[in-house]
């Protein structure tokens, strides 16, 4: 008998772990996390069996860095072990962030990170054109110099440097979906598709092998609240609400929209690719189904205020 209740996918950004220039450190990183781990345990604590998801952008970044530095010294390290490497790291954070805030409140519950690998297709036109920058900022030599070397493909960073870019496919799906249903059915609190998965794809015998790619976080979670079957898909972002006509004069805060509406807005170019956009997109292919479904965007402190519907931006089918 399942004893999970109502389900709740929680995707927190890998920014949301750094919170300035001054606080990068590990030690930084897990204050990040245990504050955020407070916002989710209220939710645990309303009654919610909660899946989190994460970002892992910039810890890749620095194991990539940090790579790079030593190169010839030691081994490098491919994208898709990095990505595995975060997923171990941050799920730490979190389960330990999670763990004592629990045991503060008198939450029986467990928490249990899976190391969780991704599908995507070898066939998708995002691996032809990669366009998303992982890594530190070079100058124009030295990218132009490791493109050589390593076969990299570099692109100037909106004027902050060159950077190495790589794919960006859609997950197609998630590998361990059955072991993260079965934790969910017994009510356990998972920490799953950490960087939007490992990207792997699968030859003619079904074989499975990384890719030098990265899948949006928010895409990944998305499919893996579709495929749980989650009441609520909730994006912690760091806007308390999303907005239309963004720092203009007839800038307006959305409190309730329908997916109808976040559609017409999508079309229209309120939400950038590069903000919000890929968060709209994620939450429309999570309630396209309809349903009893809904969707939540809000930061981190707000995540209580937001459930009750006190705050937040709330996208609803229809």
């Amino acid at each position: 008998m399942s004893k999970r209740g109502r389900t709740a996918i929680v995707a927190v950004g890998g920014n949301s772990l750094i919170l300035d220039e001054e606080h990068q450190s590990i030690p930084d990183q897990y204050r990040a996390a245990a504050v955020s781990s407070h916002y989710v345990a209220d939710m645990v604590e309303a009654g919610l069996t909660v899946v989190l998801t994460h970002g892992n952008g910039p810890q890749v970044g620095f194991i990539l860095r940090r790579s790079g530095i030593a190169k010839g010294l030691v081994p490098e390290v491919p994208i898709d072990y990095a990505d595995a490497d975060t997923q171990g790291a941050i799920g730490y954070m979190f389960q330990r962030a999670l763990y004592n805030e629990f045991r503060r409140r008198g939450l029986k519950r467990q928490v249990v990170a899976v190391v969780t690998q991704v599908l995507v297709d070898r066939a998708d036109p995002a691996l032809r054109n990669p366009t998303k920058p992982v890594g530190a900022q070079m100058d124009a030599e030295t990218a132009q110099s490791l493109a050589e070397k390593l076969g990299w493909v570099v692109q100037e960073d909106a004027g902050r440097g060159w950077r190495r870019v790589v794919g960006s496919p859609k997950p197609k799906r998630i590998i361990e979906l059955d072991i993260i249903r079965g934790l969910v059915a017994e009510g356990h609190i998972v920490i799953a598709c950490g960087g939007g998965g490992i990207p792997v794809v699968a030859d003619a015998q079904g074989n499975i092998e990384g890719m030098e790619a990265v899948i949006d976080k928010d895409f990944a979670s998305a499919l893996l609240a579709h495929d749980l079957s989650a009441d609520l898909f909730v994006v912690s972002t760091g806007v308390e609400k999303v907005a239309i006509n963004f720092n203009k004069p007839d800038q307006r805060w959305l409190e309730r929209i329908t997916l109808t509406e976040a559609k017409r807005y999508l079309a229209e170019g309120q939400f950038p690719k590069g903000s919000m956009g890929p968060k709209i997109e994620a939450i429309a292919s999570f309630l396209e189904p309809g349903g009893e479904r809904s969707a939540i965007i809000t930061n981190p402190p707000n995540l209580g205020r937001a459930l009750s519907g006190g705050t937040g931006t709330h996208i609803v089918p229809g």
